[in-house]
């Protein structure tokens, strides 16, 4: 038998646990609303109550941020990652299949040399500066 709890889309946590849960303050799942990523739904009595779903998201830019992505940059990133993880798993539930090329869980390969300077040049010195 299948609760409430079972669903991931189920509004089961206050902002204040959620926020404890996951280790940010309100005010962080807040700017999250502001910026348009998760809409929480509200009680009765008007508090935002948050799903796992939505603490899972929350998660997700929080580590964006913590390797220096800005806020709107993350926000898009996650809602992107999301967006591609619904349509995986439609596809799969269609009988389809991925790839690992199409699989949004396996890293794409980068160049290996895409850190080298042939890629970013070294900055010029600036010779028309007069010295003391």
């Amino acid at each position: 038998m299948n609760s409430a709890f079972d669903d991931a889309d189920f509004p089961a946590y206050t902002m204040g646990r959620a926020a404890e849960m996951i280790g940010v303050t309100p005010a962080f799942l807040r700017s999250l609303g502001t910026a348009g990523l998760i809409e929480p739904e509200r009680s009765h009595g008007g508090h935002r109550r948050y799903s796992r779903h939505q603490l899972q998201l929350a998660v997700r830019v929080r580590q964006l941020l913590d390797e220096g992505i800005l806020l709107t940059a993350a926000c898009r990133i996650v809602s992107l990652e999301d967006r591609l993880a619904a349509a995986h798993r439609r596809i799969l539930e269609l009988g389809g299949t991925l790839t690992p090329d199409e699989d949004a869980d396996v890293p794409t390969g980068t160049h290996p040399d895409i850190a080298t300077t042939k890629y970013y040049p070294a900055p010029r010195p600036d010779h028309s500066a007069s010295a003391p």
